[in-house]
């Protein structure tokens, strides 16, 4: 028999039980409405068109790559190159679809975005005094992992535009007066998970020359960016990083599909060795992706090199029709929300939520805390879930705070569950708030 404190004490904590008890839930109420995952809509799948990719990216080796038969059947069966085999192709879409520029060999084809950012906090972390920043509330994959690996993790509050850059600036003194070493920020710019928001075009300027500055790095992860609801894109840190300040993480599951497993790490830094030599960072990551997972599944990767083929080298162009309907899911709910919750209503008047510019999430917040007993509620009695936010916290906060995600239904769908969530939540708010003081006399 083996003892808790034998195994990593992060196994004990609280944060690496979340996904377990989402997914017990949902398993337990498969017919409920469920705002909980991001998952992207199914309705852009059709399983006839891997085939079609698959023959796409063989085309490509053939006729632009000059690969012969034995070449590809090597390529596409047998163990490949650690760092992958699409950098290519990966970087004219980057260069096409965000304006980020940079060499094939600065590029490193993970298992899913979530091994791009092990990989990346494995290699910058080296000291027990170096400190991962990250905006809170934050997406429970970067701080589970942390927490696997030991990295001591700073929260900094989010403002209603994103990240508090001003706080920033406080943290990272306070951290340095401390002794200890702000290594990195992790950041989503774009359409956050959990909270939908997005940090202004200036403010990504200003977080730059913080970061020149204060000399840590940035890690941005943008899995959303193509999602946007209203006005232009924003360039990405990395488009507008001329330093090499910036580690750029990527991921297919959106603009792709989730079944692929695919990410990317973008390590254009340069790392000087005992001897006086350069090299790439990206060189220090595939050391550690050989030892983790060896190397990353060819056949996805030619999945994603077929897609990239077909459509001129990018995805933006290809995911126009995606767009278009993740748009049209957050105003069905915006709306919804709007007609479920309304203010002339005494139990509403105290409901809020934000409205995100893009991308699957938008939060809300309640005058009763939204706990897993009312998540257990809704559930069994109302048939509908949503994801609580104390969850993407470190310590406090959240606490009267849920998470919805409006990618994965339908708009007929959305207004159905905001319907349910309406009912059950005006139930649970006239239950829970304390009934007003009656003065005497």
């Amino acid at each position: 028999m083996l003892t808790a404190d034998l195994l990593h004490a992060s196994l004990g904590d609280p944060l690496l039980d979340v996904m377990n008890f989402l997914n017990e839930i949902a398993i337990r109420y498969p017919d409920a409405i469920s705002f909980a995952p991001g998952r992207p809509n199914e309705k852009f799948y059709d399983p006839q068109q891997i085939a079609t990719y698959l023959d796409a990216y063989q085309r490509y080796l053939r006729e632009q790559r000059g690969f012969d038969d034995a070449r590809i059947t090597s390529l596409l069966f047998q163990y490949g190159r650690t760092n992958g085999h699409i950098g290519e192709l990966l970087a004219r879409m980057l260069e096409k679809d965000e304006g980020i520029r940079v060499a094939p060999e600065s590029i490193v084809v993970t298992v899913g975005c979530q091994e791009a950012t092990f990989i990346t906090l494995r290699a910058l972390f080296s000291k027990p005094t170096d400190v991962l920043l990250v905006g809170m509330p934050c997406y429970i994959g970067v701080t589970g992992a942390a927490r696997l690996l030991d990295i001591e993790v700073a929260p900094v509050p989010e403002r209603a535009d994103g990240l508090d850059l001003d706080a920033l600036e406080a943290r990272v003194r306070e951290l340095r007066s401390q002794g200890k070493q702000p290594r990195a920020l992790y950041l989503v710019a774009d359409f956050a998970n959990p909270s939908g928001r997005s940090l202004p075009a200036p403010a990504r300027h200003r977080l730059l020359e913080l970061a020149a500055r204060e000399q840590f790095l940035i890690i941005e992860d943008n899995p959303y960016g193509f999602f946007s609801r209203e006005g232009p894109r924003k360039p990405t840190l990395k488009a507008l990083d001329d330093r090499q300040q910036v580690i750029y993480l990527g991921s297919f599951s959106k603009s792709a599909f989730p079944g692929l497993r695919l990410g990317y790490a973008v390590a254009d830094q340069r790392v000087t060795d005992a001897a006086g030599q350069h090299h790439l960072l990206a060189g220090e990551f595939s050391k550690i992706k050989s030892l983790l997972t060896v190397n990353t599944s060819a056949l996805s990767q030619a999945v994603v090199g077929g897609m990239l083929v077909l459509n001129e080298g990018g995805l933006l162009e290809a995911n126009q029709e995606a767009i278009r309907f993740y748009k049209t899911n957050m105003d069905a709910t915006l709306q919804a929300l709007e007609r479920h919750f309304p203010k002339s209503e005494a139990w509403a008047r105290d409901v809020t939520w934000n409205v995100p510019d893009g991308g699957f999430f938008l939060v809300m917040k309640l005058p009763i805390e939204a706990d897993e007993a009312l998540l257990e509620e809704s559930a069994r009695n109302f048939h509908v879930l949503w994801t609580p936010m104390r969850y993407f916290y470190l310590g406090t906060g959240g606490e009267h705070e849920l998470r919805l995600s409006c990618s994965y239904l339908t708009p007929e769908r959305i207004e159905e569950g905001v319907a349910r969530l309406a009912r059950h939540l005006q139930k649970a708010i006239l239950e829970r708030q304390p009934a007003p003081q009656v003065r005497a006399g």
